[in-house]
């Protein structure tokens, strides 16, 4: 049953009369009839050997045995003696009984090794005596196992003997089954007929159907030769052999076996082999056209996968899958090919089977009588469960064959065909769409693999995959509006193509510097399609002013490439496609649990000074109207344009500019650094005018500035008020002891406090990136006052100090005395705003 277990069962008496229990699981049995013995092969023991006569000799069963086998046993359950052993070989996988010869073979390290041992006389100690031959087979790949325990391999070797219908040992004693001297001769050489000597044939679980002549086996041991000589192969399956076996297929040698007496030999004109998938090869001697005996070999698709087989009379060979017991007639082959041919010549096999059901699933082994007194045939099936089943078959009923169909049915059979073709058509159709979905996701995959790799290895140096940032004025209809121009360029030897998206974030200083803010920052995305190397995609978006009409600067823009993981790798396991009825829901689980992935590209502030215009640097013929600030009311502009010639503007921004002192704010640079971090680009040019141009290096009148030689400048603020930078050397007396510093104060004016303090959070900004790029450089700082340093500092602190004070008090306040407040608050900002430091 595939167990330690091994039933004896009594046919006449249909009892089981004992179970012998091994030590291990049980790979093979064979009887040797006349001595009543049975051979069984334990897995990972060796060989044993069993007296049927005297079962009880194989060790005395217990009472204790007894009572703890008869609930569960129908028979008594006898343990196998350790001294059964006849030949204890833990690599030992199949082997084969001949009269008096044993034939075994051995699992070795990377090939197989087939040996021989003399098989001792009746009566005599059964163990085999002296090993008289061995020959290595085809080498294979060991299967993995525990050191020092060799592995059982997943398929076990099939070994069978074959002999001639000459041969002079009694069929009775001679293990295996007897061929025709025709097929014998052809398939095994002159030597193994003229030596009237048997072979044994070799089933490997590679595919390989082998042979090996036993007495130039038993010769070579005394004469060595070359060991692949000796072994021949007939075939290879290309599958796990897992039965070998032959049979009468021949009409009237069918009907004279069901004739012959029990003590006749059958000589078979046909060899088969199953392999484990279903392939069935037969071997059987047939005329050729020019009327030469050859053998015919035939592969035959039956359905699998095989447990076991066996050969029946009649020409009928018996295979067992999981879920069916089916039979196949070999008998209905062709008729001799020519008319030279001799009547009694041999036919051919038949082109094809048509397996017959019987409804009997999952036997493991199985065993046909041919001959019984009934003259059918009798099945001994064993079931995977255990169950021991007896079957007859009736030989003279027909078996199934291809009928002969009407018309009618012939068309209705050809439209199910047609159909189900058109069906299979359209589902490969489907498959194959999902499939080319599933490799372009894989593609764009690696693609985006690549692409961040790339980004992330590029660090400090330049990206493959940039996107700079640059602003500019345009007007659309009666509103001048600040736009942002974004160029994406691909450098790298990547495609960004499907799932990729530019992401543009635009967040005003409100909503950086307010934590308190209910404002958002605005997220453009852009598609990108087919951005091929060395292409690159150009995007334009407003900056403001915005719906209240103003322009909170600075202004930060972000960009980032998004990579959606979900249109991507999602819609290559769920396919949006509703009518393919064929391809299965992807669970949930499959899908990527994050949206995409962020790869970030740039981030560039726009700043008060980015956004200054400067109207009167355009040449006389082509100056522009005054720009524009934001949306006026309909009644002011008519006012506006109602207003006296030579009279002045009355809007607040007028009203500041002439009434109010314009706000003023400074910082003091030394000459030296300015010198250093400009001699790049600023060479041969003033120091105060390479300043201003360095101030303004991303205005779009920096280049009228350079061309100028311009310190100092008046621009446009976006809102409309003037806003004043003044570039000047200085001389700093107090700090030093050994001299005045040179250096350069850079101011900015403005009659608009908002402007003032943009302009010189830019300058600041500016300043701050120098510093730190020159700090890295190692310069060092003169001798310096430091009394002179701290008193400016303890100024500074009384100032600050003084500023929360006024802030605290402008909150409880009344309007009437808030006034002086707020006017000595903004005196002391004007204060703080002109330091007496330097930066060095």
């Amino acid at each position: 049953t595939g167990s330690e277990l091994v039933y004896v069962y009594d046919q006449e008496g249909g009892l089981l009369t004992a179970a012998f229990r091994f030590p291990d699981q049980v790979w093979h049995l064979e009887l040797l009839a006349p001595r009543r013995l049975l051979y069984a092969l334990c897995a990972r023991r060796g060989l044993y050997c069993l007296s049927l006569d005297h079962p009880g000799r194989s060790r005395s069963t217990s009472q204790d045995d007894r009572d703890s086998e008869d609930g569960d046993q129908p028979s008594p359950v006898i343990p196998v003696d350790p001294d059964a052993c006849i030949l204890p070989d833990a690599a030992l996988c199949a082997f084969t009984l001949l009269d008096s010869v044993l034939v075994t073979l051995v699992q070795g390290p990377a090939r197989w090794k087939m040996q021989l041992f003399e098989q001792p006389c009746p009566g005599e100690d059964p163990r085999p005596g002296g090993q008289i031959g061995e020959v290595e087979l085809s080498s294979y790949t060991p299967p993995a196992g525990v050191p020092g325990k060799p592995a059982a391999p997943h398929f076990l070797p099939v070994l069978c003997c074959v002999s001639p219908s000459g041969s002079r040992v009694p069929h009775d004693l001679l293990g295996g089954f007897t061929l025709e001297d025709a097929l014998f001769g052809l398939l095994f050489g002159a030597d193994a007929t003229l030596l009237q000597s048997p072979v044994v044939l070799c089933g490997l679980p590679d595919g390989q159907l082998c042979c090996v002549i036993l007495k130039a086996l038993v010769t070579s041991r005394s004469a060595p030769g070359d060991p692949n000589a000796l072994v021949k192969i007939l075939h290879h399956l290309e599958e796990p052999v897992i039965f070998i076996g032959a049979l009468k297929t021949e009409p009237q040698a069918a009907e004279a076996a069901e004739n012959f007496l029990p003590d006749e030999d059958v000589h078979c004109d046909c060899l088969v082999a199953f392999g484990h998938h279903g392939r069935m090869l037969a071997i059987k001697a047939s005329w050729d056209e020019s009327g030469k005996l050859v053998p015919e070999l035939r592969e035959y698709c039956l359905p699998g996968p095989v447990l076991c087989a066996a050969c029946g009379g009649g020409g009928r060979v018996y295979h067992s899958t999981p879920s069916d017991l089916c039979v196949v007639d070999l008998s209905r082959g062709s008729t001799p090919l020519g008319p030279e041919q001799p009547e009694e010549g041999p036919g051919g096999l038949p082109p094809m089977l048509c397996p017959a059901s019987l409804n009997i699933c999952s036997v493991v082994s199985l065993s046909a009588s041919p001959r019984t007194h009934e003259g059918g045939t009798k099945l001994l099936a064993l079931s995977a469960k255990g169950r021991l089943m007896t079957c007859s078959l009736d030989l003279d009923s027909e078996m199934p064959g291809p009928a002969r169909m009407t018309t009618e049915s012939a068309g209705r059979k050809i439209k199910e065909l047609l159909s189900g073709i058109g069906n299979i058509s359209e589902r490969v159709s489907f498959l194959k769409k999902a499939v080319d979905q599933r490799n372009k996701a894989l593609t764009s995959l690696n693609e985006a693999m690549n692409v961040s790799c790339a980004l992330l290895s590029s660090g400090t140096g330049p990206r493959p995959i940039s996107c700079t940032t640059s602003t500019t004025w345009s007007r659309l209809q009666t509103q001048d509006v600040l736009m942002a121009t974004c160029v994406l360029e691909n450098s790298s030897n990547f495609s960004l193509d499907q799932g990729w998206t530019l992401c543009i974030q635009v967040l005003t200083s409100s909503c950086a510097l307010d934590l308190d803010s209910a404002c958002s920052a605005i997220t453009y995305t852009i598609p990108v399609d087919q951005l091929g190397p060395g292409a690159r995609r150009e995007v334009t978006l407003p900056l403001g002013p915005g719906e209240n009409g103003g322009l909170d600067l600075p202004v930060t823009v972000s960009c980032t490439l998004f990579y959606s993981l979900r249109e991507v790798v999602g819609g290559a396991l769920a396919p949006s496609d509703s009518e393919d009825p064929f391809l299965d829901e992807c669970p949930s689980d499959v899908l990527p649990e994050q949206e995409g992935v962020c790869l970030p590209l740039s981030r560039h502030t726009v700043d008060m000074l980015q956004c200054l215009r400067f109207p009167g640097l355009a040449p006389p013929h082509t100056r522009a109207p005054s720009p524009l600030g934001p949306t006026q009311d309909p009644v002011a502009t008519f006012l506006e344009t109602c207003r006296e010639p030579g009279s002045q503007p009355a809007g607040p921004a007028s009203l500041r500019a002439e009434y109010l002192p314009p706000s003023v704010a400074s910082i003091k640079v030394s000459a030296e650094l300015l010198r250093a971090a400009l001699k790049d680009g600023h060479s041969g040019v003033p120091l105060c005018c390479a300043t201003l141009q360095w101030l303004l290096a991303e205005n779009a009148a920096v280049d009228v500035v350079r061309a100028r030689a311009l310190s100092s400048i008046q621009g446009v603020a976006p809102d409309g008020a003037n806003v004043h930078l003044i570039v000047r050397e200085v001389a700093m007396t107090d700090l030093c002891p050994a001299g005045p510093i040179q250096a350069v104060e850079i101011q900015v004016e403005s009659s608009s406090l908002a402007d003032i303090c943009r302009a010189h959070h830019a300058v600041v900004g500016r300043m701050q990136t120098m510093v730190t790029e020159q700090a890295a450089q190692g310069s060092s700082a003169p001798d310096l006052r430091v009394q002179y340093l701290r008193q400016i500092h303890a100024n500074h602190e009384t100032l600050l100090r003084e500023v929360q004070t006024l802030r605290d008090r402008l909150c409880t306040e009344d309007e009437a005395s808030s006034c002086a407040t707020a006017q000595r608050l903004l005196q002391v900002y004007r204060q703080l705003r002109h330091p007496s430091l330097i930066l060095l």
